[in-house]
């Protein structure tokens, strides 16, 4: 099976060498790394026990930011190295990490040669991947030279447990290469199971985003809230995709009808699209304005978000937040990154990345899950008409967090 994955994906790649020339002129998130993937990497490396913490984007990357500080503070003679697998995650770690890490590069493609570039550079003794990145090429080789890959936090959702299925004879061979695979809950557990990973190489280890921690200080909070001039209820619409950027402003140009001081911050998920938005804001007519031109909300009833790496503090000032990739998008993004700062959210009907999440936060009560745009309107004028409901669905978003940490301390146990 590795013989055949390792002659076809070259011959896929060269199949398909005009389409990738033409993305590497066109699409600069593509170049992104590009020689690094292939293999170029940095040779004046002098890498001694080194642990490599892979994130694939932002949300893994964030996800693995406490775990890669503790892992330091235990060991610190240890060299450590971050893998990304986009620009956006890239650029993330490097605020993140650029006091920590020794070295912040690209994860290789599954190509021997760039898999064995890589391990010749960085003479890893540990690898971390986190969440469910299945790589054969880069499993075999590790496990011919030595070196421990771990699955941190890993996830199947339903969905693509199916598929997963359907190839279980051959994930069962790549499976078992792990050292440790680690999985957010016993339900993913049993699923990688079932598509063949060894029994006794399976724990349940809890999620590392509830071991997120806040990444400001009380007077930073206080010196951002004033820099926004928030004196009024903030709703923000977080990681819009296409589609819900409409879904956020009418539903807020109706909740304004009721809630005059109401005021919005709209981020859309992707930096292309901000200039976009910007220009829907501008249609409804509000008055509006955007961060990177440190617009406020004395002056601005919508104010877009078109700036990278902020939203994470943004979270701190708003009364609710709504995560989106959840009407339109690949399943929804991270609700805890505003339930951290006890910031209640509301969902569209599309959750399949954070369903255990969204369970646990429904039934606590410090989320709403809308099944369409109607419920939408109605979660969010219920929280803004009555604040006590409000209150107490933010006490209960930071109640979540006391109940569910745990995970960082688990993954640093089984990392000795």
């Amino acid at each position: 099976m590795f013989l055949i994955y390792e002659i076809l994906l070259p011959l896929i790649a060269l199949l398909l060498l005009p389409v990738i020339i033409f993305a590497l002129i066109l699409v600069p998130k593509f170049r992104a790394g590009f020689f690094q993937k292939i293999g170029f990497y940095n040779k004046n490396f002098k890498g001694d026990r080194t642990t490599v913490f892979h994130a694939v984007s932002v949300g893994e990357t964030n996800a693995i930011a406490d775990t890669v500080k503790a892992y330091k503070e235990k060991y610190p003679e240890r060299k450590i190295v971050i893998t990304n697998t986009t620009k956006t995650g890239h650029d993330i770690a490097c605020k993140i990490f650029k006091n920590i890490a020794d070295e912040i590069t690209y994860f290789p493609f599954d190509f021997c040669f760039s898999v064995n570039s890589f391990f010749n550079t960085y003479k890893p003794e540990k690898i971390v991947i986190a969440e469910t990145e299945i790589w054969p090429a880069f499993v075999k080789e590790a496990n011919a030279k030595g070196i421990k890959v771990y699955i941190a936090n890993g996830r199947i959702s339903p969905h693509s447990y199916e598929g997963y299925l359907k190839f279980s004879w051959i994930f069962k061979q790549v499976l078992c290469l792990y050292e440790r695979i680690f999985m957010q809950t016993k339900a993913d557990a049993q699923r990688i199971r079932d598509i063949g990973a060894p029994k006794d190489k399976v724990e349940f280890m809890g999620n590392l985003k509830f071991d997120i921690s806040r990444n400001m200080s009380d007077e930073e909070q206080s010196q951002l809230r004033e820099r926004f001039k928030v004196h009024y209820p903030v709703l923000i619409a977080a990681s819009t995709h296409e589609g819900e950027d409409e879904i956020a402003l009418d539903t807020y140009k109706k909740l304004k009808e009721k809630h005059n001081n109401l005021k919005l911050l709209i981020a859309p998920r992707h930096p292309q699209r901000f200039n976009n938005v910007y220009e829907l804001v501008q249609k409804y007519g509000f008055s509006n304005g955007r961060v990177s031109e440190n617009s406020d909300f004395d002056k601005a009833d919508i104010i877009v978000g078109d700036t990278m790496g902020e939203l994470a503090k943004f979270f701190s000032f708003c009364s609710v937040a709504y995560i989106g990739g959840s009407f339109f998008g690949p399943g929804g993004h991270n609700p805890l990154e505003a339930n951290i700062w006890n910031k209640p959210v509301v969902s569209g009907p599309n959750i399949a990345n954070f369903k255990d999440i969204y369970k646990i936060l429904t039934d606590k009560g410090a989320a709403i899950v809308a099944g369409d745009t109607d419920e939408f309107y109605k979660a969010l004028d219920l929280w803004f008409s009555d604040l006590t409901e409000l209150e107490k669905a933010s006490t209960f978003a930071g109640e979540v967090f006391a109940e569910n940490r745990g995970a960082v301390k688990f993954l640093i146990s089984r990392l000795a």
